[in-house]
């Protein structure tokens, strides 16, 4: 078995962004050399995450609010406690998770045909990573 290992860089202009970045891993997929295996992508920052969806318009904004009514940005945190004032941006972090496992087959992300994978950013505006893993032969 061959493993891989990369990194994206991020520094978003605004303080909430998603990123398709399915390209950018289907690009060290490639360089992996690996035709059959799995694709590990994980954001390395507890604001962030990863999810796979479609890129269908609108649905990003329908993402958007459906987090901001499960985590709004709210004062009363005990999180903000600490002088932090970011405590909706770890919930909407855990409600789309922090990784994927993609699979590999011929080569090539086997997807369906409109899933995307996404880099999701809650606290953005400094610098954060997300590191792919691929793993096969």
């Amino acid at each position: 078995m061959k493993f891989t290992t990369e990194y994206l860089n991020f520094t978003t202009k605004r303080k909430r962004e998603y990123v398709d970045i399915t390209d950018e891993v289907a690009h060290v997929l490639k360089r992996s050399g690996i035709s059959e295996g799995m694709v590990l992508v994980s954001a390395m920052h507890i604001t962030a995450g990863v999810y796979v969806n479609d890129a269908e318009g609108g649905l990003l904004q329908d993402i958007d609010k459906w987090l901001d009514e499960l985590a709004p940005h709210n004062e009363a945190y005990l999180h903000h406690h600490t002088g932090e004032s970011n405590g909706d941006a770890h919930l909407k972090s855990l409600l789309v998770h922090h990784q994927i496992i993609a699979p590999v087959t011929g080569g090539r992300l086997d997807f369906g045909p409109w899933q995307r994978i996404f880099y999701a950013e809650f606290d953005g505006q400094r610098k954060k990573r997300v590191i792919i893993k691929v793993m096969g032969e």
